[in-house]
């Protein structure tokens, strides 16, 4: 790269190309950076990993003009698409730790205009919560799951329903859980056919999956 030249090159053409609109990873970059990003874009923008302490050090028109989320890290720059009818994806959550991840996920899908139903807490301890929601989660095209620690609630869902199930391990969990590894060894040898699975924390990465499904028609 030479003197002047930009750090960054957008990719404003990939919702043509894809069926889903350029997203910018905040971590890693400085609030400088991504002030920068925002300034050069000429499309709506999706933003994740956007902690608060960046998002705080962005400028205040900046900060006015985003739609952010704390607790997915996650903002719109620009106007979201319109909804496209009735919801075709749920997110689940094996705990209420895991909604970090699930709203990342939702938050992605409706940026894209894809409503998305979350269903929190629905974890294998106690089973019977899943079990009342099992009708309602037959109806839906692609059920996403977040689950850490032993991460066994994406099975038992590859178990009851036939849309496609996208499992999301994440870093939840003590000792032997291992930042997550331990839940994504688990879901990568599922027992459940055609459960697949996305990156630890990959909310982002699992909505565009989902997107992709939905795209088939």
């Amino acid at each position: 790269m030479t003197q002047g030249e930009p750090e960054f090159v957008l990719d404003e053409a990939r919702a043509q190309r894809l069926g889903f609109g350029e997203a910018v990873f905040c971590a890693g970059k400085s609030p400088e950076q991504i002030a920068a990003i925002l300034g050069a874009a000429r499309v709506p923008m999706l933003l994740t990993r956007l902690d608060p302490e960046r998002f705080a050090a962005l400028p205040r028109a900046q900060r006015d003009a985003l739609d952010y989320d704390p607790v997915s890290r996650t903002a719109y720059s620009g106007d979201p698409l319109p909804g496209a009818g009735p919801a075709q994806v749920a997110v689940l959550t094996a705990g209420t730790s895991d909604v970090p991840v699930a709203r990342e996920a939702a938050r992605t899908l409706r940026f894209q205009g894809q409503e998305a139903r979350l269903i929190a807490d629905v974890g294998v301890a106690g089973l019977w919560r899943l079990l009342r929601r099992v009708e309602e989660l037959r109806e839906m095209r692609v059920v996403i799951v977040a689950a850490g620690m032993d991460a066994a609630l994406p099975s038992v869902v590859g178990g009851l329903v036939g849309g496609v199930v996208i499992a999301v391990p994440t870093s939840v969990g003590y000792g032997v859980a291992a930042g997550g590894h331990t839940a994504l060894n688990a879901v990568l040898a599922s027992c459940a056919p055609g459960v697949v699975a996305v990156n630890i924390d990959n909310g982002y990465g699992a909505a565009c999956a989902a997107l992709r499904v939905i795209g088939k028609g």
